[in-house]
């Protein structure tokens, strides 16, 4: 009968992992099934992720990346880039990044691309979740450029946010509804002089009716006041107008009576005025006599007509 010896843990033949090593070759005994082994039996992993050639099913991973159970990158946040070489490892979703991984934001919002819906936002403008401008006050110019953040609503306003005032008169352009308003007349908050003008647009000369005297004479009467105060208040509230104050008779009495009388006339409008506050320069004083008259001196009533005062504007 003859010996035989057996060495090492089991039969000669015996591959218990079945990589194609005999046990007592094998030096990785436990290697995975399906691996690919070195002639000693242990596994091969030529992209060095950890998984063995055989089993991992993306063997040409790059250095340093994290891999799953099937040797393909884990890629936590969905970018593109595999965790462990990504940078910026929580992107949100959707958001274009660069090749470390880091979001891409071409406008400098704080919103990345892909998820920005307003990719060219101004610099320095204020953006809310989906990228897009904030403006609060709804102007035209976003939070965070706009140095008048509290714009009234429908007003003009310039490249900085703040209103356009064309007439200076503190009420915004778009919603000044008298955007033509003189220098220095107080207005209402629809941007409308607070007193009416004594002049239209275009007009320069006006008869002043009801303003009368005492016959024969330059004084006042009681009635004439209330016109004069009302004329006034409004050479006060505009400040850049000028007048002359003419004074004119009818043909009673004479040229030379007439011409005396018509100049106090005129003169007793003047000091009444400059009596209400109004400069003395803004107002001139000037006696016409009977000249110039605007209806017949044949009757009463046309005579009442030449008997009058007007308003030149003169600025």
């Amino acid at each position: 009968m003859g010996l035989s010896f057996s060495l090492g843990g089991g039969p000669p033949g015996k591959d218990s992992d079945g990589d194609g090593v005999v046990d007592y070759q094998d030096d990785c005994p436990g290697t995975p099934k399906g691996a690919v082994v070195g002639d000693r039996g242990c596994p091969i992993d030529s992209d060095g992720d950890g998984v063995p050639d055989g089993i991992d099913q993306c063997p040409d991973t790059p250095k340093g990346v994290v891999v799953d159970t099937k040797g393909c990158p884990v890629d936590s946040d969905g970018d593109g880039v595999p965790d462990g070489p990504d940078q910026c490892p929580n992107t949100p979703k959707g958001a274009k990044v660069d090749e470390k991984g880091c979001p891409i934001d071409s406008d400098a919002d704080g919103v990345p691309d892909g998820i920005d819906q307003c990719p060219d936002t101004p610099k320095g403008a204020k953006v809310d979740e989906k990228g897009c401008p904030i403006d609060s006050d709804a102007d035209g110019v976003p939070d965070g450029i706009d140095q008048c953040p509290d714009t009234p609503k429908g007003a003009k306003v310039d490249e900085k946010g703040c209103p356009i005032d064309s007439d200076a008169d503190g009420v915004p352009d778009g919603i000044d509804q008298c955007p033509d308003t003189p220098p220095g007349v107080k207005v209402d908050k629809k941007g409308c002089p607070l007193v009416k003008p004594l002049f239209e647009k275009d007009q320069r000369s006006i008869i002043l009716k009801g303003v009368t005297f005492d016959s024969n004479k330059a004084t006042l009467t009681p009635e004439s006041l209330k016109i004069l105060d009302d004329v006034a208040a409004s050479l006060l509230s505009y400040p850049g107008v000028r007048i002359e104050v003419k004074g004119y008779t009818d043909s009673t009495g004479g040229p030379t009576r007439n011409q005396k009388l018509s100049e106090a006339r005129a003169n007793a409008v003047r000091d009444y005025l400059i009596s209400k506050g109004v400069p003395a320069e803004r107002i001139a004083a000037r006696g016409y006599g009977q000249s110039n008259p605007i209806a017949t001196n044949a009757t009463p009533e046309g005579r009442a007509q030449n008997r009058r005062v007007e308003l030149a504007r003169v600025d």
